[in-house]
């Protein structure tokens, strides 16, 4: 135990997912060291997220304008929507290279014993957008003709697959799709490999 505001930053280091006691404590110290224009900048990044993150108005990512950088894309497969649960899901699976469409942030899963129920998620958005002609790069409309789920693989990301299912099963000619084996239960979406995301996309089941 440290004295002061050094234990004080450790205490709040700590509280940050996957960091533990010792790691608090080895970038607590770091900190120490550095020149103070990096303390500076962390601590002006930090304000900024305080102030208030954008989110895409179109997919719900995280976003440096109105709309982020993949739903501007013109190159982007418009009839293909993937639907995460997350932010962070979003570059995981871009980082695959396998997949050229659009995507949809739910903004977590299903937890009933957590109070998210789908009124707590962007399900009505995603109907929405499955449910009107999407805006094309020309100009024009495109129809979403694949919806892939790629919820995490666990307790909670298959209830809200199957929730989905039964949401979109109505839509004509739409064809729904969820992630295929090679992700292990139990484990989340951002910590699978290129090669397991890259593979799970390119044997995607149909439901």
């Amino acid at each position: 135990m440290y004295e002061g505001p050094v234990q004080d930053l450790i205490d709040e280091l700590g509280k940050l997912p996957g960091i533990g006691p010792k790691s608090a404590q080895r970038i607590a110290f770091h900190m120490l060291t550095v020149e103070p224009s990096d303390i500076d900048r962390l601590l002006a990044s930090l304000q900024k997220v305080r102030e208030g993150v954008r989110y895409c108005v179109e997919c719900g990512t995280v976003a440096d304008g109105e709309r982020c950088r993949i739903c501007q894309d013109p190159r982007r497969d418009r009839t293909r929507i993937c639907v995460v649960e997350e932010p962070k899901d979003v570059p995981a699976i871009e980082r695959t290279r396998e997949f050229k469409g659009l995507y949809h942030v739910l903004g977590g899963a299903l937890n009933p014993l957590d109070g998210i129920g789908p009124d707590q998620l962007r399900v009505r958005e995603l109907l929405q957008r499955l449910g009107g002609a999407a805006p094309g790069p020309d100009g024009g409309t495109v129809e979403v003709a694949e919806v892939i789920i790629a919820t995490d693989p666990n307790t909670e990301g298959e209830a809200t697959a199957t929730y989905l299912v039964r949401m979109l099963r109505d839509f004509p000619g739409l064809s729904v799709s969820r992630l295929a084996s090679g992700l292990p239960m139990g484990s989340d979406l951002e910590y699978a490999d290129e090669m397991t995301l890259g593979r799970a996309l390119t044997g995607r089941r149909v439901l």
